[in-house]
C-alpha cells in the first residue's frame, strides 16, 4: 500500500509534484476594498432609509432598512471570514481558518431568516390597520437604494463565479436593488390610487423574496458545515472518472468536502494491481480533478490489493 498526496496547501508536502503553494486567493482575498466600500455605502443608506421611513410612516422603507442592516452584518461576516481564511495554517489548525467562510454564510442565513420573520409579523399587524404613507419620500429613498445596492453588487460582480461567499454577496445586493425598485413602484401606486394596504403588502412580498434566498443560503451552508459534497459536484461522476484512469481496478473510500466556500478537498483509495503508477500519474489525476470538477486538494492513496480500513463510503460507490 502506498500513500500519495496530490495537489494541496502550501503546508503540505506534495508527492504528486502538483504543490505550487497555492492558497487560492482568487476569492475574497482580492475583495477587501469592495467589502469596505459596500459596508460604508450600506451603513449610510440604512441611516437615511430608517430616518425617512419613520418620518414617512412607511413600513416598506423601515423593512428595507432593517434588511439592509442585516446586509451590513452579512458583509461584515463575509469580510471577516475572508480575512480569517487567509490566515496561515498552524500545527493545531492544519487547514487554517478556511471553514470560517462556511460558518459566516450559515450565520448570515440565520440572521436573514430571523429578521424577515419579525418583518412579516409587523406587516400582518399593519395590514389590519393601514396608515398613511409619504409616497414621494418612499419613492426618493427607495430610488437611492436602487443606486446603492446596484453599485455594491457591481463591486462583487467579477468574483461571483469563483467563490460562494462572493457570489452570495453579489446575489444579495443585486436582489436588494430589485427589491428597492419594487418599493419605488409601490410608492408610485400609492400616490396614484391611495391604497393604504399596499405598503405592508409590499413589505410582505419583500420578506418572501428574501426568505426564499436566505433559505437557500442557510441550506447550502449547513450542508457544507457537515462536510456535504458541494453543489455542482456529482460524486458518482467523480467516482466514474477516477475508475476510468489507466491501471485503476477499483475505487473506494471516496470523500469530497468543502474546506471553505472557494476550496474543495477529496480523499480516495485507488486499487492498482499493476503496481504504483509513479508521480506522473498522480500529477495527471490531480490536474484532471481540478480541470473537470474544480477540486483543488486531492489526497490519493494507492493500494496494490485493496484493503478494508473500516471507512464506510456512500452506498453504491464502493
Amino acid at each position: 500500500m502506498s500513500h500519495a498526496h496530490a495537489g494541496g496547501h502550501d503546508h503540505h508536502h506534495d508527492h504528486a509534484g502538483h504543490g505550487h503553494g497555492h492558497r487560492h486567493p482568487h476569492g475574497p482575498a482580492s475583495y477587501d476594498r469592495a467589502f469596505a466600500i459596500g459596508i460604508a455605502l450600506n451603513i449610510g443608506f440604512v441611516v437615511v432609509e430608517a430616518g425617512f421611513g419613520w418620518l414617512a410612516g412607511s413600513l416598506a422603507l423601515l423593512a428595507d432598512a432593517g434588511h439592509n442592516l442585516s446586509d451590513v452584518a452579512g458583509l461584515i461576516l463575509a469580510w471577516g471570514a475572508a480575512a480569517a481564511g487567509r490566515l496561515p495554517p498552524t500545527h493545531r489548525r492544519t487547514y487554517g481558518w478556511a471553514r470560517a467562510s462556511i460558518l459566516a454564510a450559515l450565520a448570515n442565513g440565520m440572521l436573514l431568516l430571523f429578521a424577515m420573520g419579525a418583518l412579516a409579523l409587523e406587516a400582518f399587524q399593519r395590514l389590519q390597520s393601514p396608515e398613511p404613507v409619504g409616497g414621494w419620500t418612499v419613492i426618493a429613498v427607495a430610488a437611492c437604494g436602487v443606486v446603492v445596492n446596484g453599485l455594491t453588487a457591481a463591486l462583487f460582480m467579477s468574483g461571483r463565479k469563483a467563490d460562494l461567499n462572493i457570489r452570495g454577496a453579489f446575489l444579495h445586493m443585486a436582489g436588494d436593488a430589485l427589491v428597492s425598485l419594487g418599493v419605488v413602484a409601490a410608492g408610485a401606486l400609492y400616490l396614484r390610487f391611495g391604497w393604504g394596504w399596499l405598503d405592508p403588502a409590499v413589505s410582505l412580498a419583500i420578506a418572501a423574496i428574501i426568505v426564499a434566498g436566505a433559505w437557500g443560503l442557510f441550506r447550502q451552508s449547513l450542508h457544507l458545515a457537515f462536510d456535504g459534497v458541494p453543489d455542482g459536484i456529482d460524486l458518482a461522476e467523480v467516482h466514474a472518472w477516477l475508475a476510468s484512469q489507466p491501471g485503476v481496478s477499483n475505487v473506494h473510500d471516496l470523500h469530497v468536502w468543502a474546506l471553505g466556500t472557494a476550496e474543495t478537498a477529496l480523499s480516495v483509495h485507488l486499487v492498482m494491481p499493476g503496481g504504483h503508477p509513479g508521480d506522473a500519474f498522480l500529477v495527471a489525476v490531480a490536474s484532471g480533478l481540478e480541470r473537470h470538477f474544480h477540486i483543488h486538494h486531492p489526497t490519493i492513496q494507492i493500494e496494490l490489493d485493496g484493503m478494508d480500513d473500516g471507512c464506510a463510503g456512500p452506498a453504491g460507490l464502493g
